[in-house]
């Protein structure tokens, strides 16, 4: 008999079975209650253990083996890795890996509660940082949540590092099963508990994996691979974000550019996902704003093809990537700042996703959504769980449900009419609010001031079109542009001048064309 088969023997007969760590180990994030990428996907197990060893495993009546690698870490340790077979069974399910040792016993460890379902990795500074407790109606979300124990959380300490570990150098909540103890944690996003919870529903209860690892007032340098910078023309060494300003939400984050993305991120990137959740900008506001575009689609595309490549093809290259277009800065409606080009820039100066620049995305509009304390912090996080959520359920599961407010498809400058069509689609109608919100900009062939743009308010309305009056100092002038909702605070609470007539929570996103 061969070794492998007389330890596929010992471990099927549970003899001499040493249940202890010994040298053998998960890596620090596979815990009880946890939660595996169900299929079509095939989910990785991996951790850390002796070197070039047999390491077995078993889930749900299969068995599993895998040689630990010949590399070691700087604790004398070696990486195995399994990879199940695709699973539909939610379970719940026990994993128990096991190795040899040199008197001939095994060490076992065992996973208790494993769920299979959809993981999400929740990220972003502190509008994705900000517990459920803060929010509001936050206390009948917390007050519930133990109706859905099928949903898993797990939250990251806040912890960078100089170069990509493998394992978190931190953990600020085990993977824990959902209870009004869990979600009133600290730990618990709200953005990412909404999402996780409304999708959770839509689906029929299919189990969640909910991890928050953010960080408020972070950059998103700070969060992209060396090689995003590069591409983006940003040092890697950059110390980043400065001292806070009026777009940071108040903490100081000294760090150097990629460390959260080293120790935060890529940790997770052996592990198979179902996608990503993303709530950040407000930093990048008057930090590098005209390079968002680059960052954001790089950070993207770089964290798609890590995770793809380190699960050896099994996440997707493409995974759906989430995120909360920026909402609201000041208490007023006067002040434009740079929140309306980070908006513009998180649709890689398209105006809407999903689109053909970076493919596989989808968003949640939350510039109406204006709380009254003069903060970047709005409360109303339910609207914005509901519109991920409805996007996440088009984009990423094809469900056949409105998550689009209406879209901008063609806009028809009349100049013998001194009007300007706007067309919209990806809706049956729309429903206008007010009249206000549309400008035009007659002045210079770039109308980089913000003053040389003019109210433009809407005169007609149809069922797709509304046509906006080009005033009166414009007229018999070359018109630059015509934009909507260019403010950091462009409306009050829900009222922008354009929705969806048949789902009234889907608001018309910002939006900017040059002639």
């Amino acid at each position: 008999m061969g070794s492998q088969m007389f330890y596929r023997v010992l471990f099927l007969l549970s003899l001499y079975i040493i249940q202890t760590n010994g040298a053998l180990r998960f890596a620090n994030y596979y815990q009880d209650n946890m939660v595996l990428q169900r299929a079509p996907q095939r989910a990785v197990v991996w951790g850390f253990g002796d070197t070039n060893v047999l390491t077995t495993l078993s889930i749900n009546n299969k068995i599993y083996e895998a040689m630990s690698e010949d590399k070691i870490n700087n604790l004398g340790e070696s990486i195995w890795s399994v990879t199940l077979d695709a699973e539909i069974d939610e379970g719940p399910f026990e994993i128990v890996v096991s190795q040899p040792i040199a008197n001939g016993s095994l060490v076992s460890m065992t996973l208790k509660n494993v769920l299979y379902g959809d993981v999400y990795i929740c990220s972003g500074q502190s509008n994705m940082q900000w517990a459920v407790s803060q929010i509001f109606n936050g206390s009948v979300e917390i007050a519930n949540a133990g109706n859905y124990p099928k949903i898993r959380l797990f939250g990251v300490a806040r912890i960078g590092a100089s170069s990509p570990v493998e394992e978190l150098p931190g953990i600020g909540l085990r993977w824990s099963v959902a209870s009004s103890a869990i979600v009133g944690n600290g730990y618990a996003s709200a953005v990412c508990w909404l999402y996780g919870r409304m999708v959770h529903v839509a689906l029929n209860g299919r189990p969640m994996g909910l991890i928050n690892t953010s960080w408020g007032g972070t950059a998103i340098e700070l969060w992209m691979p060396r090689q995003a910078l590069t591409d983006c023309g940003i040092a890697k060494n950059e110390t980043n974000p400065h001292e806070p300003n009026e777009y940071d939400d108040g903490e100081k984050v000294s760090a150097v550019n990629t460390e959260l993305y080293n120790g935060m991120i890529y940790p997770f990137t052996r592990m198979v996902v179902a996608g990503a959740l993303w709530y950040q900008g407000e930093s990048n506001a008057g930090y590098n704003r005209d390079k968002y575009i680059c960052t954001f689609s790089k950070m993207i595309t770089y964290w798609r093809q890590v995770w793809n490549t380190r699960t050896n093809g099994i996440t997707d290259i493409n995974f759906p990537f989430g995120f909360v277009q920026l909402s609201t800065n000041r208490n007023d409606t006067i002040g434009i700042g740079g929140f309306p080009w980070i908006r513009w820039y998180q649709t890689f100066g398209v105006g809407y996703v999903p689109n053909d620049v970076v493919p596989n995305v989808f968003m949640a509009v939350a510039m109406d959504l204006r709380d009254d304390p003069a903060n970047i912090h709005p409360r109303t996080k339910h609207d914005v769980g509901y519109r991920l959520a409805q996007a996440g359920l088009a984009v990423a599961y094809g469900q056949q449900v409105e998550y689009l407010g209406p879209i901008v498809s063609t806009v028809t400058l009349d100049s013998a009419t001194s009007t300007i069509d706007i067309t919209y689609s990806k809706v049956t109608g729309i429903d206008l609010r007010s009249p206000n919100g549309f400008e035009v900009c007659c002045q210079g062939t770039q109308c980089l001031n913000d003053n040389l743009w003019v109210a433009s308010p809407v005169s007609l309305k149809n069922t797709l079109t509304v046509t906006v009056s080009i005033p009166t100092t414009c007229q018999s002038k070359t018109i630059y542009g015509v934009r909507y909702l260019w403010r950091e605070t462009p409306c009050e609470f829900k009222l922008a001048p354009v929705y969806s007539l048949t789902d009234p929570n889907l608001p018309s996103p910002p939006y900017l064309k040059i002639f």
